[in-house]
């Protein structure tokens, strides 16, 4: 399989994208290995997508599928284990459901699904491919030969102190920078001149302030039942289904009285108020 570019749904309006609707896509080769895209919107300023591998299944690179992009990448882990490697430093990091790892331009990185189900994750990236940074700038890129997934200088030198930062970081719940916004709880995971994204949580039977966004946003639902109200279109969304809100149009999120309602949203290039 040669490389060819991911289809790039993309919307005008307020936009609900059930689950069954995300357009599959799949993309490798034998060397790269196969991987499964649900992609949920690809315009002009974000792209958002569930990826999927089977247990004990990985990407790596190859030299049609040059896994390297022009972008920030946040990818939130919805089931399984992912095992995230940085193939050209040797920095290898491991997220669980709820946890997610971002890195930005230029970071080479191989994923690895180590858990006993399928691993399943939701992966924000801005700038998108539509503006040529996934496929068409990785192959500007010097070729990656040698594959390491290991940092040598660790070994013998690991008591007490541990190492610093690399290219690759994991954010944890516990790492979220919270806010009461709008009257709902966001947790804030990363936020770039590119690429914003966090969590949304709304206690039952609660309605949002209206809001809007400099950028275009998509939410994903997570847990429970969000309401959704943009520009006239209303719907009540359920875990995989998602909502995409144009720049600047006012919007609410509320959650049903059955329960708590959680999403995670990614929003891009601006998080500002419109």
């Amino acid at each position: 399989m040669g490389y060819k570019p991911s289809p790039r749904p993309s919307f005008e309006t307020p936009t609900v994208i059930r689950a069954a609707d995300a357009v599959r896509h799949t993309w490798g080769d034998e060397a790269a290995g196969f991987v499964e895209d649900w992609i949920y919107v690809s315009s002009q300023q974000i792209h958002v997508i569930v990826f999927g591998l089977e247990p004990g299944g990985a990407f790596r690179h190859s030299d049609s599928f040059r896994t390297v992009f022009a972008a920030d990448e946040l990818l939130h882990v919805l089931q399984g284990t992912l095992v995230l490697a940085n193939p050209e430093t040797g920095e290898v990091v491991r997220a669980e459901p709820g946890e997610s790892i971002f890195f930005r331009r230029d970071t080479w990185h191989h994923g690895f699904s180590y858990g006993d189900e399928p691993l399943r994750v939701l992966e924000l990236f801005a700038p998108p491919p539509a503006t040529g940074t996934s496929g068409a700038y990785a192959r500007t890129r010097p070729y990656l030969d040698e594959s390491v997934y290991a940092v040598k200088s660790v070994v013998g030198n690991l008591a007490g102190a541990r190492p610093g930062a690399g290219s690759l970081r994991v954010v944890r719940r516990e790492d979220s920078v919270w806010r009461l916004d709008c009257d709902v709880l966001v947790g804030l995971l990363i936020s770039t001149e590119h690429l914003t994204g966090g969590t949304v949580t709304v206690p039952a039977g609660q309605t949002s302030l209206e809001e809007s966004h400099d950028g275009e946003e998509l939410v994903y639902v997570t847990r429970g039942e969000l309401r959704v109200e943009a520009a006239g279109v209303e719907a009540t969304l359920t875990p995989g289904d998602a909502f995409f809100v144009p720049s600047a149009t006012p919007h609410r999120y509320g959650a049903t009285d059955a329960g708590v309602a959680e999403a995670v949203f990614g929003v891009a290039p601006s998080f500002g108020r419109a």
